[in-house]
């Protein structure tokens, strides 16, 4: 039978854990955005400390650094399998968005796991 010492020694061990784990989703959230041009639509992911360096976190603030800046560098997203085969939002390739060719950023949402980028 586990002894009382045994019990709270586990509870905390798990507590930790669960803790760390919360830590690491919370630092390597990504913002994902559809972002609209004549041509054709693409998702794009920042993370938080991105999204702040662009004076915000949401789709204004990437649209107003791209009107201001001309031109940004981010990483493409697309649906990929993961390694158990589960499908994941994934990034592909590190691309650049000119401002006069995009229309439109808008936030998007996925019922995938979103794969942190490099």
């Amino acid at each position: 039978m586990l002894s009382r010492c045994d019990l709270i020694k586990g509870a905390a061990a798990a507590l930790f854990t669960l803790s760390i784990q919360g830590a690491w989703a919370q630092e390597t959230k990504m913002n994902l955005f559809k972002i609209i041009t004549v041509k054709d639509e693409i998702v794009v992911g920042l993370s938080t400390e991105e999204l702040q360096a662009l004076g915000g976190n949401d789709a204004s603030a990437v649209a107003h650094a791209l009107a201001q800046k001309g031109d940004l560098t981010v990483w493409q997203y697309n649906v990929h399998r993961g390694p158990s085969g589960e499908l994941q939002q994934a990034p592909t390739a590190k691309i650049g968005l000119l401002a006069n060719a995009s229309l439109r950023v808008e936030p998007y949402t996925t019922p995938y796991q979103i794969v942190p980028h490099p």
